[in-house]
């Protein structure tokens, strides 16, 4: 994949040198992407494609914030224009009056993005650019309108059919070992003897997902343990003493750590997609097998229980388990989903909440947030897309009988 990219790169590279010079390279980006819009020319379509790129990534945040605001306030919908074929399409439904509609409900900034992205190198370069633009237009009604437009674009581009799943290994290549320790977001990695150890015994496993416009960048990885029986700790999952669980006795895998490495695709969900292709290869793989879990953390915890008033249980691993498990059955938002963003995400896949667990993890970070407290969520392969309509349409919680009997016990304070 990558010397495919390379090559790619190669001849995309070469025609562009190839290209005249022009009068562009002194004018402001924002000109650039007004001419852009309007060119017909490939070659010099991509000659300012690039410009634009390498100039945005030049700028300041002042820099960039102006260009951003520039292509949403002069790029967006002409709502006359939307209005007026709108009305056509309605009085006289055709092809022609369809064509004029689609093309007026469709903001230009659209077609801008997508040019800019043929240039060689861009896809990467334009998912900066929504970081740039989620971390700068916060809270600015034409800016976030704007972010609906990568979000629509990237959705397309980074949809499943297009993605590469990897496995990753001690024998994978220095620049993508170090980006697994850079993105880790759940449990840190602080040096290459402790990423040795997650990857290189032949009880370990992680896996990432690759764009073949992106080949040198994971998306989004998760790390797997295989073990015998359920774990409830973190530290012990992890420990330098464990010893190697032979690959055919293991009856268990565990996924320990997901992390999403691209800020610019956040909202673009990969990790149902990733779970789920990583438990059938293993289960294709490893037929001995049986079970498929997380040991998962409970980043809103604490936070809601300080909400509450509701002291967290300090010497009563049942009691913290009790109330963990209220926490994550009935502490709901307005809209019905879990308070818990960890819960959100593997209840939406269609997994079970199968156990809770004190002291689970009892690093700083994990008191902080949740108490030290952990839950393992329960992929069974054969009902995650029941489980799943049923939390999307009704906002059922899969649980185990345990779980519940526990989340009854939760002592609260009364009204």
């Amino acid at each position: 994949m990558t010397i495919l990219a390379d090559l790619l790169s190669t001849v995309f590279d070469r025609r562009h040198r190839s290209l005249p010079d022009s009068d562009t390279a002194n004018r402001p980006i924002e000109d650039l992407a007004l001419d852009l819009v309007g060119e017909a020319g490939e070659l010099s379509g991509l000659q300012l494609a690039g410009q634009i790129l390498s100039g945005f990534a030049a700028r300041d945040d002042e820099g960039k914030l102006a260009f951003l605001t520039h292509i949403a306030t002069r790029l967006n919908l002409d709502p006359e224009s939307v209005r007026s074929t709108l009305d056509a399409y309605e009085a006289q439904p055709s092809k022609a009056t369809y064509r004029a509609f689609m093309t007026a409900a469709e903001p230009r900034r659209q077609e801008l993005i997508r040019r800019l992205n043929s240039y060689p190198g861009a896809t990467g370069a334009l998912v900066r650019m929504r970081s740039d633009l989620l971390r700068l237009g916060r809270g600015t009604p034409e800016l976030e309108a704007l972010d609906l437009d990568f979000r629509h674009l990237l959705s397309s581009w980074f949809n499943r059919g297009f993605l590469v799943l990897r496995p990753i290994s001690w024998e994978s290549p220095a620049h993508i070992l170090e980006k697994i320790i850079a993105y880790e977001a759940v449990h840190a990695i602080d040096n290459w003897d402790n990423l040795r150890r997650r990857l290189e015994p032949r009880d370990r496993r992680c896996f990432a997902f690759f764009h073949p416009a992106m080949p040198d960048e994971p998306l989004i990885f998760v790390e797997v343990a295989l073990t015998r029986g359920l774990p409830g700790s973190i530290q012990n999952l992890l420990s330098e003493t464990n010893e190697t669980v032979p690959e055919d006795q293991a009856d268990t895998a565990v996924f320990y750590s997901i992390s999403n490495c691209q800020t610019g695709l956040a909202g673009i969900s990969f990790g149902n997609s990733l779970i789920k292709q990583v438990a059938s290869d293993l289960s294709a793989e490893l037929p001995g097998l049986q079970t498929f879990v997380t040991l998962s953390p409970i980043p809103g915890l604490v936070r809601w229980a300080i909400g509450e008033n509701i002291p967290l249980p300090q010497d009563s691993p049942e009691e913290m388990q009790a109330l963990t498990a209220h926490y994550l059955l009935h502490a709901r938002r307005p809209d019905g989903l879990p308070v818990d963003p960890v819960a959100r995400f593997h209840l939406g896949n269609g997994a079970i909440l199968h156990a809770v667990h004190a002291d689970g993890d009892t690093s700083p970070k994990g008191r902080a947030q949740s108490g030290g407290a952990m839950v393992n969520y329960l992929y069974d392969l054969d009902r995650v897309a029941q489980n799943h309509d049923a939390f999307v349409t009704e906002r059922n919680i899969a649980a185990s009988d345990p779980v519940r009997k526990l989340a009854l016990s939760a002592k609260l304070p009364t009204e």
